[in-house]
């Protein structure tokens, strides 16, 4: 009996570990419109968004996939495309396999607030799942991580809803 219990404890783990939802993350491109558009300071934050996207979202138990940079060239046709047409974004996530796909935005109007921007598409059938805006004020490190926590658990609200955002970190006042 013991033995039976055994094979099903390993069956069922086996059809959990199969049954992961796997998400592709594509690089977040920046709109900045504002009267100095695309400083290092913004390029660098932007490029930050996708590792800390995947980080949130593997630490919610999803398994993140890595699409290649070129292939995401390859299948843009210029700024914003992927962000506007579901279909070729979900194809690119079809290509490596992914339940979805996420194609995000940090789109910056002021030097006082910029918005993360994204968009979850299902890949089987092209369909978006959710589009998502966190406000960020600044570009502060912190808020920027803030931004990106919102962004995940508003994907996983939509997927499995099991994302827990860390606590607040307090400061100290002197």
């Amino acid at each position: 009996m013991k033995f039976f219990c055994f094979l099903f404890l390993i069956a069922l783990s086996i059809t959990s570990v199969n049954a992961e939802t796997s998400i592709a993350i594509l690089d977040f491109e920046l709109n900045d419109l504002t009267l100095r558009p695309g400083t290092a300071e913004e390029i660098k934050r932007t490029a930050s968004l996708k590792p800390l996207l995947e980080t949130e979202l593997r630490s919610a138990g999803y398994r993140v996939i890595s699409i290649d940079p070129a292939a995401q060239h390859r299948a843009s046709s210029g700024f914003g495309y992927l962000f506007d047409h579901d279909d070729v974004a979900a194809e690119l996530g079809r290509t490596v396999t992914a339940d979805y796909i996420v194609v995000g935005r940090l789109h910056k109007p002021s030097f006082l607030f910029a918005y993360i921007m994204g968009h979850l598409i299902r890949t089987t059938d092209n369909l978006l799942i959710g589009n998502y805006i966190s406000e960020t004020k600044g570009g502060d490190e912190k808020l920027t991580l803030k931004g990106i926590e919102s962004i995940a658990s508003k994907i996983d609200k939509d997927l499995e809803n099991r994302y827990i955002p860390p606590p607040p970190k307090h400061i100290p006042l002197h």
